[in-house]
């Protein structure tokens, strides 16, 4: 992975989402676009990131109603930001510390331009590893 940036492995397509938006439509959005995270909003404010394990782990398992739980009262609401230009290694040892899988990425003035997941970095350094091919074929929790 050495030589290689954040910015050559991210997913530039970052899908906003209010933290009012139900968890169906939150559900129905990342399967429309064939992903597994979302970004929440609250007004013009980053309120957290919303992943399709969150939606199974902290709302099917409590049996929330999807129709009427919004998705701002199950974000996750710490996100970890790296760099653009943070090497591949780097994004790799931060989730590994800060125990995520997917991590935001914004440019020098801390402005979101992409997501960085497990998935990515696994693709990177071997396209045909297991996790690569996994994460080539659904979205990563």
């Amino acid at each position: 992975m050495s030589g290689y940036r954040v910015s050559d492995v991210m997913t530039r397509q970052v899908v906003y989402l209010s933290t009012e938006t139900p968890l169906d439509e939150a559900a129905r959005v990342m399967k429309e676009a064939d992903i597994g995270d979302v970004v929440v909003t609250d007004g013009a404010t980053l309120a957290g990131m919303l992943t399709d394990r969150d939606i199974v782990v902290r709302a099917v398992a409590e049996r929330s109603d999807p129709a009427t739980t919004t998705i701002g009262s199950i974000v996750t609401r710490e996100v970890v930001m790296i760099d653009q230009h943070c090497s591949t290694a780097e994004a790799a040892a931060l989730m590994r510390e800060r125990g995520v899988r997917r991590i935001l990425v914004c440019d020098a003035d801390r402005k979101l331009v992409g997501i960085v997941s497990l998935g990515d970095l696994a693709t990177q350094l071997d396209p045909n590893s297991a996790l690569g091919e996994i994460s080539e074929k659904a979205p990563t929790a």
